[in-house]
């Protein structure tokens, strides 16, 4: 294996059969100590937390193989914190797209002189750059046709995608009782005919969840989610 990659929250290594495999750490992001999904730099590391957020992957991952939504992912050894993966080609340098069902984070940092804390929104997506230094700025449709990264149609496959699977991760939560406030996603193309599909991951360091009122951290919410 070479390693080609090495991320915030995982490093990236070529196969010799053209795949990629996907190694976890338990490395999250936030600030000074507290987890936010949301923010661009690694603010702390919790034991436990790559094989807890590669578990969650594999489960909703799998679940929307079943569904039939195109994804990058093959198969996975939790144990070994490990995800092999299809090759895919990213939009320019990357983009984040996020589904938000409710007013927090940068959403509400940004447009908190019209909008209330945990008001609800209907499955709201926003794509921003990933783009460190200038803090993942949001990005218009228009804007991603203009410069080249996304086209029209593609951005509309994308939203309708989002929507989607952010859907259909949110009634997995409900089953437990647990509500989706927003959730962040990759997406990049594949195969020869560059269908757009999901990639990285699907886990509880990419999402915003509530049980009762109260945030979930990423290995309780692995528990609820996966354990009895």
């Amino acid at each position: 294996m070479k390693l080609v990659y090495s991320g915030k929250t995982k490093d990236v290594f070529a196969l010799e059969d053209g795949n990629y495999l996907l190694k976890f750490k338990d490395d999250v992001t936030g600030t000074d100590g507290v987890f936010d999904p949301g923010a661009n730099t690694v603010g702390l590391t919790l034991e436990g937390a790559g094989r807890a957020g590669l578990r969650l992957t594999k489960f909703f991952f799998e679940a929307l193989g079943q569904k039939g939504i195109p994804t990058h992912y093959i198969d996975a050894n939790p144990e070994a914190a490990t995800m092999t993966v299809k090759p895919a080609t990213v939009f320019g340098k990357g983009l984040e797209v996020i589904c938000r069902y409710r007013a927090v984070g940068s959403f509400l940092r940004r447009y908190g002189m019209y909008a209330a804390e945990g008001q609800s929104l209907d499955a709201f997506v926003e794509v921003t750059l990933k783009d460190d230094d200038r803090e993942d700025p949001p990005i218009t449709k228009d804007a991603l046709a203009m410069l080249g990264l996304l086209s029209a149609e593609e951005y509309e496959v994308l939203k309708a995608l989002t929507q989607q699977i952010g859907n259909i991760v949110k009634e997995e939560l409900a089953k437990k009782n647990i509500e989706l406030y927003d959730i962040k996603f990759e997406f990049g193309r594949i195969g020869a005919d560059k269908q757009i599909a999901l990639i990285d991951e699907i886990s509880g360091g990419n999402m915003r969840a509530f049980k009762d009122g109260k945030y979930i951290e990423p290995l309780v919410l692995e528990k609820l989610m996966l354990e009895g």
